[in-house]
């Protein structure tokens, strides 16, 4: 097992540097790169689209413009400045430079500093980083809470009207959009049309320094209620329906059937026997579902709720350029992913110590 754990802990280097290649190249042919955004912000435009033209000028990602009328909106301004520019964003160096002193400075994690906060990247990502860690670990422990039971129970009882009634509901909220339900919640409970019961806004209330560590823990979870049920209102269905036909192809198979003619409790045969083969395949869905709830679908929920997380941080940063928390986030979260993927791996041999992933790559 550990030479697979090292397999797999070096296969994230060119796993890793594939991602950031390709991002980053694609971002040489973007429009209106941060060159563009300085003018504009220096020129009182606010917004680099809103003059650029489309004309098939050079964005200034590619670092070779220099003269003012390679930039859209920097007529008027000397050269010199546009140069100085340049240099400051590093856009006065080739592309493969800028992109292996990237790599360079992302192998000892030094992501830099915004190009327009001036504020380096990690203290940017710590700022957010509670917010999406909220959203992400309750939503994900939430679902799993609910979902392997309730999929469980449907299993024993297919058939009947639980299961059928059960079964309808969970696909009709799987089939409700989050922003739709959050927006729902909002309106029936923080205040729209209906009853004020939780907060509209924000992780605390102003005063949360001031309360109590049990007031500061019940402040904590009544304003996270609304965000972290929008968030895991559609991973039901899913884990849900998944652990039920996991389950339910267990129990057919001829070892439940021996196990139930030996008289063992149907409890037993449940939770001794097939829970551990069924919730293999439920398990093996981890890594997309904490992926997709933490990172996924995030920056609704957080401009919904008036969150500051890393959702919003990364979208404001693409809208800006802001290339090194562009790159920076990319980075750690394509390493989050493929760490969690082996730790997918590791829970499987934990659950099953039959499995040996070395023998199976043999």
């Amino acid at each position: 097992m550990g030479a697979y754990i090292l397999r797999r802990l070096l296969l994230i280097i060119p796993t890793l540097l594939g991602i950031m290649l390709i991002n980053f190249a694609l971002v040489q042919f973007v429009p209106g790169g941060p060159v563009e955004q300085a003018i504009a912000r220096i020129q009182g435009g606010g917004n680099v689209f809103e003059g650029f033209s489309g004309s098939g000028n050079d964005a200034g990602n590619t670092g070779a413009a220099t003269a003012n009328e390679n930039y859209v909106g920097a007529r008027g301004l000397p050269p010199e400045f546009i140069a100085e520019l340049e240099k400051e964003f590093g856009f006065d160096k080739p592309p493969l430079e800028r992109f292996m002193n990237m790599l360079w400075n992302y192998m000892r994690f030094d992501f830099g500093e915004s190009y327009f906060r001036s504020i380096s990247v990690i203290e940017l990502i710590k700022e957010k980083l509670p917010v999406s860690i909220t959203l992400g670990l309750w939503s994900t422990v939430i679902a799993y809470l609910v979902s392997i039971p309730l999929g469980i129970r449907k299993a024993v009882k297919d058939g009947t009207a639980f299961d059928t009634w059960t079964s309808g509901a969970i696909i009709a909220a799987y089939a409700i959009p989050g922003f739709l339900f959050a927006i729902l919640l909002l309106v029936l409970f923080a205040g729209g049309s209906y009853w004020q019961i939780f907060p509209l806004r924000g992780l605390t209330s102003d005063n949360f320094d001031q309360l109590s560590l049990i007031g500061k823990v019940g402040d904590y979870f009544w304003h996270i209620t609304l965000p972290v049920l929008a968030s895991t209102i559609s991973a039901f269905a899913t884990l849900t329906l998944l652990t039920k036909n996991s389950f339910l192809d267990e129990i057919k198979k001829q070892y439940v059937i021996t196990a139930r003619a030996k008289g063992v409790s149907e409890r037993t045969v449940l939770y001794g026997h097939v829970f551990r083969n069924a919730m293999l395949i439920v398990i093996a869905g981890f890594p997309a579902v904490f992926i997709s709830v933490f990172f996924g679908g995030s920056l609704i929920i957080e401009t919904i709720f008036s969150l500051d997380g890393l959702g919003r941080l990364g979208f404001e940063a693409a809208v800006a350029r802001d290339y090194p928390i562009v790159f920076g986030t990319l980075f750690i979260f394509g390493l989050i992913g493929l760490l969690v993927g082996i730790l997918s791996d590791l829970m499987y041999v934990v659950v099953d110590p039959r499995i040996d992933f070395e023998k199976r790559e043999g």
